[in-house]
């Protein structure tokens, strides 16, 4: 599954930002059932990010973001986030 988050961050809070959901991959890196993270911003509205993170199920997912060591890198950048759903099931891949 992908577990896909989008953030909204204001330009002055990019660099901020960045570094620390760097650190939020690190720790979630650690995580039983992660395989991949990534962070991006989109080249069309730079205050737009999203946090691409790919695992082996959505249990995984959902234990990894209850860990103690993630909520505390995680949980300040709630702020951020766009409030739409965010965990998708693989269905076709190429």
């Amino acid at each position: 599954m992908i577990a896909i988050t989008r953030y909204r961050v204001p330009g002055g809070d990019a660099d901020g930002f960045a570094a620390r959901m760097g650190a939020v991959l690190t720790v979630l890196s650690a995580s039983p059932g992660f395989r991949t993270g990534r962070l991006a911003r989109t080249v069309d509205d730079p205050d737009l990010w999203a946090l691409v993170t790919e695992w082996d199920g959505a249990g995984f997912y959902r234990r990894a973001l209850g860990a103690p060591a993630v909520r505390m890198e995680f949980i300040p950048l709630a702020a951020y986030a766009l409030d739409e759903p965010g965990a998708y099931e693989i269905v076709t891949t190429a």
